[in-house]
């Protein structure tokens, strides 16, 4: 079956349902979402802090947000992105606000800021302690009443269509690659479908569930990053894996594990040992307010130190009902596993969080192949750089969404529908019945990931990892060439390719530098703690 759209969106968070409401509003063409679950499951949902934004002029300013931000990043960041999406914020959360997503407010009306790590000022805009959930909620009412949008829910990426389907050799050296749409998995039929588009955007999300334990949901496998790898696109910075600091530590919760959000520091969390010492002095002045880089290392360190699984985050010395009004999710969330956190420590570990690398745009969305876009946590925008600044995230996806609405729609009547596509051939494959092939090797790139390529590395972890990754391909490229194409085996491929470049970027970096942190080179400056 093939079906023909102006847009294709693949993947639907923030970023891929604010470029729908953008294009669509301008009557330009026909817009399609492709949804690998349903609607509300995107990481978006999971995200609790906020969004940063400059808000409060009184005490607050432009500058101190780029400040912070190339702090964060330790000068790996981009300039020029950090210039746009921080002068871009304010405008981009007058128009979330119209879409119907609620932040909270004081008394007075005005925004009720948080403050997080590395943010010198308070500018984190929030609903309570989901605000992922908040947007994800708004931004879905909007699309769905959007007649001019429609959705696939369950349905599944295989590839995207450039040249190389049409049998021109394309390599890394091509230079005038382009995308005719995307190979698509249907649910109902099992069979991949051809969707044909005159501009296509990859909004995929994150990679977090190639590590054994992630905030992300279980469907973060790096998709459109490997998508676009394999398509000879450029990816830039996959070494710089966030790790957060702080997630709920419950055995068995792990895809994801319950995130206790940066906020709670913020509000004046302790990080301590479970026998009440705090260790943060010994790291940073900035205490348990530090960027994450530096306090996940802490916390790693601590736990290998002192031979334990998770360390404890302390808020009983605040008041107790502004607690739960601050935090009414997490207060739930422990209660469930017997853990009252106005009189009990949280239980927190480091997990897998966030990917500042990805699919290499510009500033306008544009990746290096044409009529592709690359908006939200699959893209690297540059605006991360070594170490994303905290709800620094939500606010990218949005603005990269404008400014890659505005230039597709400048440019949609230069690109034609091609053709010339082929249907997706699977002939003489055959009904894969050996799934265990492929649970055990998601189990083993889990292990790979998160044994050799933490938090911290060193070169000979890595180049276990690589050895080991590289068998792991072999043998799944030659099982996806004898089975039909299944939603299992393609987030199979997706996995190894996304561990694959996080691993080949981390030993190519021969230097500690943001979150890339390696036992075999020298601290950079600013490491040294």
């Amino acid at each position: 079956m093939t079906y023909k759209y102006d847009f294709l969106i693949i993947g639907a968070g923030v970023a891929g349902m604010s470029y729908a409401l953008k294009v669509a509003r301008a009557k330009k063409g026909r817009v399609c979402m492709i949804c690998k679950t349903s609607l509300d499951e995107a990481n978006t949902s999971f995200a609790q802090g906020g969004v940063a934004s400059v808000t409060n002029l009184a005490v607050d300013n432009f500058e101190k947000h780029i400040r912070d931000t190339m702090i964060a990043g330790d000068y790996v960041s981009d300039p020029a992105a950090v210039e746009q999406v921080v002068k871009m914020a304010p405008e981009q959360i007058r128009e979330l606000v119209s879409w119907g997503v609620n932040f909270d407010r004081d008394s007075n009306g005005e925004f009720d800021l948080h403050r997080e790590g590395g943010h010198s000022e308070f500018r984190i805009l929030h609903h309570a302690d989901d605000t992922g959930a908040e947007i994800q909620r708004g931004l879905m009412e909007a699309v769905r009443a959007c007649p001019d949008i429609d959705i696939r829910e369950n349905h599944f990426a295989v590839e995207i269509i450039t040249q190389h389907h049409l049998g021109v050799e394309v390599t890394r050296r091509t230079p005038d690659i382009e995308c005719y749409g995307a190979y698509v998995l249907n649910p109902d039929t099992e069979k991949v479908d051809t969707y044909l588009s005159r501009v296509t955007v990859m909004c995929t999300g994150g990679v977090g569930a190639v590590y054994q334990t992630t905030s992300n949901p279980i469907i973060a496998t790096g998709d459109g990053i490997a998508m676009v790898y394999r398509a000879k696109g450029t990816v830039a910075d996959m070494e710089f894996v966030q790790f957060h600091p702080t997630v709920l530590h419950h055995v068995g919760e792990t895809h994801p594990a319950f995130l206790i959000t940066e906020a709670m520091r913020g509000y004046g969390g302790i990080l301590r040992l479970p026998n009440g010492e705090s260790f943060m002095e010994k790291y940073d002045e900035r205490l348990s307010l530090a960027p994450r880089d530096i306090v996940a290392r802490a916390i790693d360190k601590e736990m290998k130190k002192h031979g334990i699984d998770h360390v404890c985050l302390d808020v009983t010395h605040k008041d107790a009902a502004e607690t739960r009004h601050h935090f009414p999710n997490i207060y739930h969330k422990c209660q469930q596993i017997g853990i009252d956190i106005t009189t009990d420590y949280i239980p927190v570990r480091p997990a897998a969080h966030y990917m500042c690398g990805g699919i290499k745009v510009d500033l306008n969305g544009c990746s290096s192949i044409n009529r592709l876009y690359a908006i939200g946590e699959c893209s690297c925008t540059g605006l991360h750089g070594g170490n994303r600044l905290a709800s620094n995230s939500l606010i990218e996806a949005v603005v990269y969404a404008e400014t890659a609405s505005r230039h597709s729609l400048a440019h949609i009547d230069n690109y034609e529908f091609n053709d010339k596509v082929p249907e997706w051939n699977d002939e003489g494959t055959m009904t894969n019945e050996e799934k265990v092939l492929i649970t055990q090797s998601v189990k083993e790139v889990g292990e790979i990931m998160s044994n050799y390529v933490g938090i911290v590395r060193s070169d000979l972890r890595l180049k276990r990892a690589w050895d080991r990754l590289d068998l792991l391909y072999e043998e799944t490229e030659a099982l996806f060439k004898r089975v039909k194409a299944s939603k299992d085996i393609c987030e199979l491929r997706n996995m190894i390719n996304t561990g694959y470049l996080i691993t080949r970027w981390a030993i190519e970096r021969k230097e500690c530098r943001g979150l890339h942190f390696t036992t075999d080179y020298p601290l950079h400056a600013y490491d040294k703690k």
